[in-house]
């Protein structure tokens, strides 16, 4: 459904709220560690992260990655996937296929477009916040060690 590079948007921009919260900021090379992805890959993506205003960066030796605590309510989901993956997620085909429409529908279309829409719906609604009181109540968890 998502990208790579939107899984790992996500997961970073859940890591960095999470640290936040905690009067934190995290650098790239831990956050790449924590989300299990290549340092110059998750580089790229929190470029993208700060372009868009979901993540903040301060420079220097006390510097790092955080987001404002007011901002945690307001950024929703849809704004990271947006931000990484476009609309097409809200938009596209579930087969890929270029021409599908309502005219021109694919063999799932009619049963993915609701589909589609509750993910709309879901990532349009739930904001950073939302899924903080999760990872703080320990009910979610942003890495599980496996032994």
């Amino acid at each position: 459904m998502f990208s790579k590079s939107c899984e790992y948007a996500i997961r970073a921009t859940l890591l960095i709220a999470n640290h936040s919260c905690k009067n934190q900021k995290s650098g790239i090379k831990e956050i790449a560690e924590e989300i299990n992805s290549p340092v110059a890959f998750t580089a790229k993506i929190l470029q993208i992260l700060t372009k868009n205003k979901i993540i903040k960066s301060f420079k220097g030796p006390t510097g790092g990655f955080y987001i404002e605590e007011i901002s945690l309510e307001k950024i929703k989901l849809s704004d990271i996937v947006t931000a990484i993956d476009g609309d097409s997620v809200f938009r596209g085909c579930a087969l890929g296929l270029p021409q599908c429409s309502e005219l021109t529908p694919c063999p799932v279309h009619d049963r993915f477009k609701h589909i589609r829409e509750e993910l709309k719906q879901m990532l349009t609604k739930t904001s950073l916040q939302d899924l903080m009181l999760g990872i703080d109540h320990g009910l979610t968890f942003l890495k599980i060690d496996t032994y």
